[in-house]
C-alpha cells in the first residue's frame, strides 16, 4: 500500500460536477445539496442523467452507458475541479469497466467524493489513476442536507485540508494500539465482492483499513469479513477503523462479530469512528499516509488530504 497523488484543494468559484453512478436520485434532495454547494461559493453542474431511472432496472439511475458517460465527461472536463456522487445505492460495479481509463488519466487529478457503492470507484481511482479520494457524504444524501457537522467537515476538507489533519472519531478502541499506514477501504460488502475483479486493490497490506456497511445482519457481516480473511486480503493490514453499521441489528451483536473476526489480527482497531451511513458522517481521505491511535480514537494524516 503506497501513498497516492493528492488532488488540489478547491477555491471559491470552483466548478464541481454532480454525477449519479449508482442508484436513482430524489430531486428534492438533490436540490437541497446543490443549494449547500452554492452556499460554499461553488458552481455545481448536474450531469445529464442524474435524475434518470432505468426503464427495466429501476434501481439504477439510467443505463450503464449513460451513467458511465456522465462520469467520464465530468472527469475529462477541464473546467471541472471536483466530481461528487449524488448518492450510493447500487450500480458502480456495472459501469466501472465501461470507462476510458486512459482518457481519465490524461485529464489529470481532481477531487472525487462519495461513499457506500462509490467504494467501487474509490478502488478504481486508486488502482487505475493512482489518485487519493475522499470517502465522504453524497450531494443528495439525507444526512448531508440536514447535518451541519457533515457539511462543515467536508467543506473544510475540500477548501482548507490543513485544518483537518487530525480526525477524531466518536468511539474508542476495540483493540488498543497505534499504527501507521495508507488509508484504504470503504463499504465492507463492496470490498468483499470486489475480490478478484479488475480495478481493485489486491489486498490491504500496509494499510489503515476503513470498514462500514448498511442493512447487513451480523451473519452477513461475518460472511464478508470471513471472505476477506480467507482470501488473504487482510494479510499485513496495519490497523482498522470501523465506521457505521446502520440497520445491521443491535450494535452488541455487530460488535461481537467485529471482535471475533478482527480481534485476532493483532492490529489496532477503533470502533464507531463516525464515517459511512450515519448521522454527521466524517469525511476520510483514502490513499494518504496516516497514523491511527485507537486508544485516543484519532486518525492523524501525515499530509493534508488535498494539496
Amino acid at each position: 500500500m503506497t501513498e497516492l497523488v493528492r488532488p488540489s484543494r478547491l477555491a471559491p468559484g470552483a466548478r464541481v460536477a454532480v454525477v449519479a453512478p449508482s442508484g436513482p436520485v430524489v430531486e428534492e434532495r438533490l436540490q437541497a445539496g446543490l443549494d449547500i454547494l452554492r452556499g460554499w461559493d461553488l458552481d455545481p453542474v448536474v450531469a445529464p442523467h442524474v435524475l434518470a431511472r432505468d426503464g427495466e432496472l429501476g434501481y439504477l439511475a439510467g443505463s450503464d452507458a449513460d451513467r458511465a458517460a456522465d462520469l467520464q465527461r465530468a472527469w475529462c472536463d477541464p473546467t471541472v475541479s471536483a466530481v461528487l456522487c449524488a448518492r450510493g445505492g447500487y450500480g458502480a460495479q456495472r459501469l466501472v469497466d465501461l470507462l476510458d481509463w486512459e482518457a481519465m488519466r490524461a485529464a489529470g487529478p481532481k477531487a472525487f467524493v462519495g461513499f457506500s457503492d462509490g467504494t467501487v470507484l474509490h478502488e478504481a481511482f486508486a488502482t487505475r489513476l493512482g489518485l487519493a479520494t475522499l470517502y465522504g457524504p453524497v450531494a443528495a444524501g439525507v444526512d448531508f442536507a440536514k447535518s451541519t457537522e457533515a457539511q462543515e467537515h467536508l467543506r473544510a476538507t475540500l477548501f482548507a485540508p490543513e485544518t483537518v489533519r487530525t480526525i477524531t472519531g466518536r468511539g474508542g478502541a476495540l483493540v488498543p494500539g497505534r499504527a501507521r499506514g495508507v488509508t484504504v477501504g470503504g463499504c465492507l460488502r463492496l470490498l468483499a465482492t470486489g475480490i478478484g475483479t479488475p480495478h481493485t486493490h489486491p489486498g490491504a497490506r500496509g494499510g489503515l483499513l476503513l470498514l462500514e456497511d448498511v442493512g447487513e445482519q451480523p451473519y452477513s457481516l461475518d460472511r464478508s469479513i470471513t471472505q476477506l480473511l480467507r482470501s488473504g486480503w487482510l494479510d499485513g493490514v496495519a490497523g482498522i477503523l470501523l465506521g457505521s453499521w446502520d440497520c445491521c441489528g443491535p450494535y452488541e451483536g455487530v460488535r461481537a462479530v467485529l471482535a471475533d473476526r478482527l480481534g485476532g489480527l493483532g492490529v489496532p482497531v477503533v470502533e464507531e469512528f463516525g464515517f459511512g451511513h450515519c448521522e454527521s458522517a466524517l469525511t476520510i481521505p483514502l490513499g494518504v499516509a496516516a497514523e491511527l491511535d485507537a486508544d485516543a480514537g484519532a486518525l492523524t494524516l501525515l499530509e493534508p488530504a488535498l494539496r
